[in-house]
């Protein structure tokens, strides 16, 4: 088994309120960044795992996003490609 790590965005599903990111757009326009559209606020998680290979890797972390990472009702996510970690690093 190798080590691996794999990111993971989670965010707001659209069409969902987000407080936090509605007052987040609202004071970048009040600090005159008058093009920012819309902010999502959510999580960034990164996973380290050992697993046989990259895919391996990638599918455990998507089934703890759906169990547990990740409310499937209200929040999407998004997982970077699982990465080798070297050897003896530690993240």
């Amino acid at each position: 088994m190798t080590s691996f790590t794999v990111a993971v965005r989670i965010v707001p599903r659209r069409g969902l309120l987000d407080p936090q990111g509605k007052a987040v757009a609202d004071a970048l326009h009040s600090l005159d960044f008058a093009g920012v559209q819309d902010v999502r606020v959510g999580r960034y998680i990164v996973v380290s795992l050992r697993a046989d290979n990259a895919e391996a890797a990638e599918a455990d972390v998507r089934r703890m996003c759906e169990q547990l990472l990740a409310n499937p009702v209200t929040e999407d996510f998004e997982l970077e490609n699982a990465r080798p970690l070297a050897a003896g690093a530690t993240s």
